[in-house]
Formats: C-alpha cells, sequence, structure tokens
C-alpha cells in the first residue's frame, strides 16, 4: 500500500487527478450497478414467489395424481407447464413420472402436517438445475378419486427464470461500468489539463522568474477562485520584491553617493599631508591645523555616515530591541545636554512634564538628539530653540529658514536633503531613522512649518505620566503587558 502511494506520488498532478476521478467514479458506479442488480434480483425473486402462490393447480390434476401415486390406476396423469408434486406427513414425495422430484424439506414435511401454512424454500433437482418450491396445504376430502390424509403440494420453478436474465444485466452493467471508468478518466485528463494550466503557468512564471530574475512578470487575475487568488498573491510579491530591489539599489546608489563626498576630500587632504612630507616643503602651521581638522571632520562625519546606513540595514519590518519602560523627560533632558554643546551660541530653552513610554532606550535617544540637531543646525547664531514636553507630545520649535511646503513630503525619506541644506554636514539619514524608530515605539512624528519662520517637530508617543508599579513592565491602559 505504501509502494502504491509513492508511485503516486511520483506522478504528475493532473495525472493523479485523472486517477481519482476515474477511480471515484468507478466507484460510484460500481455501487450503483451493485445496488441496481440486487433491487431487480429481489424483485425478480418477488415476482417468482408472487407467482407461485398464486398458482392453481386443477383438482382433476390432483385427484388423478393422488389415485396414481396411491397405485389406484397407471394412468399418468397430464402434463403441466411447471413440476407439481405431492408430500404426505411422513416427507414421502410423489410426481409424476415424467416430472422430477424434489426432495422434500422439514418445511414441507411441517406443512403437510399442519405445522405452517407454506414454505418456500429453493433446491436442487437430480440435475443440479436450482427450482424455486413453493408448498402449501392440500384439502384432501370427498371429491372424486380423492381419499383422506395429510398431503402438501409443491409447485416448482427453475431459478434460471431468474439468474439468466441477471446474469445478462450483470454483463451489461460490467460493460457500462467500464465504459464509464474510461470516460471518466478521460475527462479526468481533460478536465486536470484544463483546471491546471492556470498553475502551468504560474509555474513557468515562478521558473521565468528564478532563471532570468524578470520581476516584471505578471499573471492575469480574473475571477475569484482559488487559481486568481494565487495570481493576484504572485503579482503581488513579484512588484513587492521588484519595489524592495529597486529600493536597495537605490540605498546602495545614495550610500556611494554619499560616501563619495567625504572621501574624496579626506583623500584630498591626506594627498596634501603626504606630499608635503614626501617633498619636504612644510605646511604652514595654521595651514596644517585647518587640514587637520578639516580631515577629523570628514572622519566623523564618515563615521556617522557609516553607522546610520549601518541602522538603516535592518529590515522595515525588523522587531526592535528589547522594549522597556523609560522617562521620555529624563532622556530629552540627556539629549538636551549633548544639544546645548554642538550649539553654545544657541539659546535653548525646555519644559519638560514628566512622562513614561515603553521603546528601546538607545534608539529612543538617538532619534530625539537627530531631532535637537537638525534644530541646532538650522538655527541661526545666537537663535533659539525651545523644547516642550506634555502628555507625550514632545515640540521641539527651532528659528531657522523653515522646510518648504514642497520639501515636507520628503523630509523623511532616506539620504532626502533639501537643497538649502545640501552644504551642511549630514548624511539625509537622521530623520528617516527618527520616523522608524518612533514608529516602532507605538507614536509618529511630523514636521510643519511654525509661526513666525522655522519648524516644528512633534513627536507623539503613547504612555503615562507615573511610572508602572514596581516590578511590573504594563504601562497603565496599556493591554499589551510586556
Amino acid at each position: 500500500m505504501r509502494g502504491l502511494i509513492r508511485r503516486l506520488r511520483a506522478l504528475p498532478l493532473r495525472s493523479r487527478l485523472a486517477l481519482l476521478v476515474a477511480a471515484a467514479v468507478a466507484a460510484a458506479v460500481a455501487a450503483v450497478a451493485a445496488s441496481c442488480w440486487f433491487v431487480t434480483r429481489e424483485q425478480l425473486e418477488h415476482q417468482m414467489d408472487e407467482t407461485l402462490r398464486s398458482s392453481k393447480v386443477d383438482d382433476d390434476y390432483l385427484a388423478a395424481l393422488f389415485t396414481y401415486c396411491k397405485g389406484g390406476t397407471t394412468r399418468e396423469p397430464p402434463r403441466l407447464p411447471v413440476p407439481v408434486q405431492l408430500v404426505d406427513a411422513q416427507g414421502t414425495v410423489c410426481a409424476a413420472p415424467d416430472a422430477t422430484e424434489l426432495p422434500a424439506t422439514e418445511a414441507d414435511t411441517k406443512v403437510a402436517q399442519r405445522q405452517q401454512d407454506y414454505a418456500l424454500h429453493t433446491e436442487k433437482d437430480e440435475d443440479g438445475t436450482e427450482m424455486r418450491v413453493f408448498t402449501r396445504r392440500l384439502e384432501v376430502g370427498p371429491g372424486p378419486g380423492l381419499g383422506t390424509g395429510n398431503l402438501a403440494v409443491s409447485i416448482a420453478r427453475p431459478m434460471k427464470e431468474i439468474t439468466d436474465p441477471l446474469s445478462t444485466l450483470a454483463w451489461v452493467l460490467f460493460l457500462v461500468a467500464g465504459i464509464g471508468a474510461v470516460g471518466a478518466g478521460a475527462a479526468g485528463l481533460w478536465i486536470a489539463r484544463t483546471g491546471l494550466r492556470p498553475v502551468d503557468d504560474l509555474a513557468h512564471a515562478f521558473e521565468h522568474v528564478a532563471r532570468t530574475e524578470d520581476l516584471g512578470v505578471r499573471l492575469p487575475a480574473e475571477g475569484d477562485d482559488e487559481i486568481a487568488r494565487l495570481s493576484r498573491s504572485f503579482n503581488s510579491m513579484t512588484s513587492s520584491l521588484a519595489t524592495s530591489r529597486d529600493r536597495q539599489s537605490q540605498l546602495i546608489a545614495d550610500a556611494g553617493h554619499e560616501l563619495r563626498t567625504p572621501l574624496t576630500s579626506l583623500r584630498t587632504n591626506i594627498e596634501l599631508l603626504a606630499r608635503s612630507d614626501d617633498t619636504g616643503r612644510a605646511i604652514p602651521p595654521d595651514d596644517r591645523k585647518a587640514l587637520m581638522s578639516s580631515v577629523k571632520a570628514q572622519m566623523t562625519e564618515l563615521a556617522a555616515l557609516i553607522g546610520d546606513l549601518q541602522e538603516l540595514s535592518r529590515p522595515d519590518a525588523a522587531q526592535p530591541g528589547p522594549l522597556q519602560v523609560v522617562a521620555l523627560h529624563d532622556i530629552t533632558r540627556t539629549a538636551l545636554q549633548r544639544a546645548r554643546l554642538r550649539g553654545p551660541e544657541l539659546t535653548i530653552t525646555d519644559e519638560l512634564a514628566p512622562w513614561y513610554v515603553r521603546a528601546e532606550p538607545a534608539a529612543l535617544e538617538r532619534a530625539i538628539v537627530n531631532v535637537l540637531d537638525n534644530a541646532v543646525k538650522f538655527s541661526p547664531a545666537g537663535g533659539a530653540i525651545e523644547v516642550a514636553l506634555n502628555r507625550g507630545e514632545l515640540t521641539v520649535r527651532d528659528h531657522g529658514p523653515g522646510i518648504p511646503a514642497e520639501d515636507l513630503p520628503h523630509v523623511f525619506e532616506r539620504f532626502w536633503r533639501s537643497p538649502s541644506a545640501r552644504q551642511l554636514p549630514g548624511s539625509g539619514l537622521g530623520l528617516s531613522i527618527v520616523a522608524r524608530t518612533v514608529q516602532q515605539a507605538g507614536g509618529d512624528i511630523a514636521l510643519r512649518p511654525a509661526e513666525g519662520g522655522g519648524t516644528t517637530a512633534t513627536i507623539r508617543l503613547p504612555g503615562a505620566p507615573q511610572p508602572p508599579p514596581s516590578g511590573s513592565s504594563r504601562m497603565p491602559g496599556d493591554p499589551s503587558g510586556s
């Protein structure tokens, strides 16, 4: 059985479907044919039994047969179309000389003994022919040639009247079932080929994509059946893969472009220093100091860019690090200290109300530092930055040139930088990292023009003004509890 299953699994799917359809139809046809044969047999046997029950034997014949059996005459009774014989209470059988005697059964004897009204059974005669026998009481009384005693009369009909039509019917049903099974197999193969043609197209599409890496392949997806759903899923998958590949290519191209600038500048400065050492012509101390400061700044920028690229190398859907309950106001205060060091000439004010959130502490601090760095970078000398935290809404407002309305939809895209910021240090990745970190913490971020000039960055994070109970990481009103 297991070997048969293995061989079936080795067949193509359409062949298996055709075989299954043929087997199912053959089983159904066989069940119907068998039911038809058994019902027909029951009906024929019932009709024969009813015919035997209703059979009448002429009294003159019975009188002649009785007299013949008693030895009163040597004249044979007339021939009847069906075998008729007499059975007495002792089970003795008497039939006409030209008729075949059938053995009397116990049931026949009981009928003759008046213990039961009739008997129906099947017996074989001397030639081995099956006969259906009906035995009933024979009331013997005054009559022509009839004496007294308990007798029964048995009337028989050959079973071939049933078996011959049943044999013919069996062959007809077998032939019909065979034709039906073959036809079902052919129909199943045709249906399998037609029904699986979309699956073949899908398989060819997958093979084409695997062979050529062509993600522009699209399959027709008409209707609402499983094949259409599978085609739509394939189209959606290839579209997503194409988009992902395009984004990857764009990321590599943008990263290469951003890396080229500091590397080129760094290479130029190092070549100047190397040429000075090779030629023995010393660079003036002030110029050398400025050159070294430029090299240090470029290396710092390059390290920051590589760090940002490493941060963005994680998939957008990747799970963040372990989430902890952290004090957003404390993290913001720490980020403000770093911002004041980077913009000592700026006036940075803060108004921070307590607020606790569930987030990855390091990633959240880096995100807030990036927002404050942008505010410091675009603020004019002697300008002011206002930072406020109220019920989970952190706002950072600067008084810089602001962001044009046409640039606002692009500020969170990777490597995007406004034309006015291209001369300033930065990689164009900071706000993209901020947006992902805030979204992973369940919040959102938005930039909008501020009244009177400048830009306001708003970060909203779910949380509570009070920390959770000791030993619990569940925030008040947070159903996740972890």
